[in-house]
């Protein structure tokens, strides 16, 4: 088994840059929410959280991330975001999207705290990153209002929206990612089938990272079909990065 998903020209594109915009594309197509001035807050900062993120940020947004991970919250800070725990950013969001790939991301206690109107989104994972059965026992009425938004109003006059079932909004309300950037994520793939029959003799029974020449290989041809030349190193430069003979 090759884990594909592990590639760089797999999760740093299509995760970061596919994911990022499709999921936008899905929150709008949905909604038709303007997302200027908005608080939007992101669930988990892996390559669709910063892809989201940055995406976000770009049309006005105030972006807020929520981690478990201190090593991403610091990436997020650094990055320009507002880092906070779900329990406070819960009673400041105006739009949700988990991306984190666990379950119960936003709870009852979360949305308790809600603001009235709050829009809520999942891009990382299955119908289960939010709480839908905690959301529907909160509800004492609940409506479409219209294509993938349904309102869930609350004892309390507080309404909340959750788009596309909870599950995918980028292909729940959109058309997923476009094709310039799923190209990488199919070659790998086919690329990778083809590595595994051809080496099957040879290969261990477990999981194997993307060979890197096929990683290269792969970003190569990317940039041939998009016109791009890159610098190559002279033989002495090769030789200086392999070797120790000189520098400190």
């Amino acid at each position: 088994m090759i884990a594909v998903n592990d590639a760089q020209t797999k999760h740093l594109f299509d995760n970061r840059y596919g994911t990022g915009q499709s999921t936008i594309d899905g929150i709008i197509r949905a909604t038709n929410v303007l997302l200027a001035g908005k608080r939007f807050v992101i669930s988990g900062y892996g390559w669709v959280g910063r892809g989201v993120a940055l995406r976000a940020k770009g049309m006005g947004s105030h972006v807020i991330v929520t981690e478990t991970d201190p090593v991403r919250a610091v990436e997020a800070v650094m990055d320009g975001y507002e880092v906070l725990p779900m329990e406070t950013a819960a009673k400041v969001g105006d739009i949700f999207c988990t991306a984190t790939g666990d379950k119960s991301v936003i709870r009852r206690e979360h949305m308790e705290q809600m603001k009235d109107g709050a829009i809520l989104a999942n891009t990382g994972h299955f119908n289960v990153e939010i709480d839908i059965p905690a959301l529907k026992s909160l509800a004492s009425e609940t409506r479409e209002a219209r294509a993938f938004v349904d309102e869930f109003t609350l004892a309390d006059g507080r309404r909340l929206y959750l788009l596309g079932d909870g599950r995918l909004i980028n292909l729940a309300a959109a058309e997923g990612h476009p094709a310039i950037v799923m190209d990488m994520s199919f070659a790998n793939q086919a690329l990778s089938a083809e590595y595994a029959i051809q080496h099957a003799a040879e290969l261990e029974r477990r999981v194997y990272p993307v060979p890197e020449e096929i990683d290269k290989e792969i970003a190569r041809l990317k940039l041939e079909t998009m016109g791009i030349e890159v610098d190559v190193l002279t033989e002495e430069q090769a030789k200086y990065l392999a070797s120790w003979d000189e520098g400190t």
